[in-house]
Parts: structure tokens; C-alpha cells; sequence
């Protein structure tokens, strides 16, 4: 595929949610047909470098996106809808003469948006392994302070505050009294 002098070469997408729904992007000017599947044009959806690794290091990318079309919007991806999205990545030959190259799968993990852009982590299979195993206690408390199994009443423990600027580094918050 990449012998030629002229490459002919697209990356694709193929996203499954949760859900079921499942969507196919390619970065190429036109939409493609794979595997019985159409990969809709997506050029504006670029993937960063694919870190690879042979031990139990976990594999990443970023894949960043314009929010320009309904297939993936800042709405569901805000409301977690992509969280946990099986993700699978492949080179082809959009010409049709020669297979594909399978670059990597994994799970989309943070998900950030900025305007109307976005940036999805992917977290390659030996991502799963740094997850923990069973729920983190202490001798005293199973619970996390406020949940529904703590015994602390956070009633009176809370502050309420209004957000009145952003910088790069930090919040400025005014304390508002209920």
C-alpha cells in the first residue's frame, strides 16, 4: 500500500457506542466503502501519534474532530454517550486494490471540547489492567465522603459558589449563600 510513488492511503474509523449506535469516518475527500460498511468523509478528524508498546503498558491516542456534523456532537459527547465507545483504527487503499492495515483499537477515555472542536483519548486493551481490581477501602469507611453509604451529613458541610472567571490555571469563584 505504501510502496507506490503516489499513496493512496486513508485512515478510518469505525466508533461503536455502548448503546449500539456505530458510526464510520475516513479522513479522505469521499465517502468509502468498506466492508459492507460506508465510511462517511471526514476530513477533519485527525489522529495524533499511535503510542504502541509490546509490555503491559497501556496504548494511547488522541484523535481530535470538528463538531461539524450530527454524527458526533458536543451535546452527547458532554453527556457521556461516547464514554467507554469501542473505537477501531485502519489504513486503506482507497482505491480498493489492497486490504487494510489495522492501527489500533481501544476505548474512548477523556473526551475534551473547545469551541467547536474536540480531542478523544483512546485507550488501547491493556488500558483495562490499570483500572483497579476491587473498590479501595480503610479500616474506618468503605463510602466516599457524600455518597449514599456515608454517614456524614454534608448539609451543612457545603458551600455554594458562582464561577465569575476562567483563566488558564484557575477559577475565580464568588461565595453565593443559599
Amino acid at each position: 500500500m505504501l510502496t507506490a510513488e503516489l499513496t493512496t492511503t486513508a485512515l478510518c474509523w469505525r466508533i461503536e457506542r455502548r448503546d449500539g449506535v456505530t458510526i464510520a469516518l475516513t479522513n479522505h475527500d469521499r465517502d468509502l466503502m468498506i466492508d459492507g460498511v460506508v465510511h462517511r468523509a471526514a476530513p477533519g478528524m485527525t489522529p495524533s501519534a499511535i503510542k504502541r508498546s509490546d509490555g503491559l503498558e497501556a496504548d494511547t491516542m488522541d484523535v481530535a474532530g470538528a463538531l461539524t456534523s450530527a454524527a458526533i456532537s458536543a451535546r452527547d459527547l458532554l453527556a457521556g454517550r461516547w464514554d467507554g465507545a469501542r473505537v477501531m483504527l485502519f489504513a486503506v487503499d482507497w482505491t480498493g486494490a489492497e486490504g487494510r492495515v489495522e492501527l489500533g483499537e481501544g476505548l474512548i477515555g477523556a473526551v475534551e471540547t473547545r469551541g467547536d472542536a474536540f480531542t478523544a483519548e483512546l485507550r488501547g486493551a491493556s488500558a483495562l489492567l490499570d483500572r483497579p481490581v476491587v473498590e479501595e477501602t480503610s479500616p474506618e469507611c468503605r463510602a466516599e465522603l457524600g455518597d449514599r453509604r456515608c454517614r456524614v451529613a454534608m448539609a451543612g458541610r457545603r458551600s455554594f459558589a458562582r464561577l465569575i472567571a476562567v483563566d488558564d490555571t484557575a477559577l475565580t469563584l464568588d461565595r453565593v449563600e443559599p
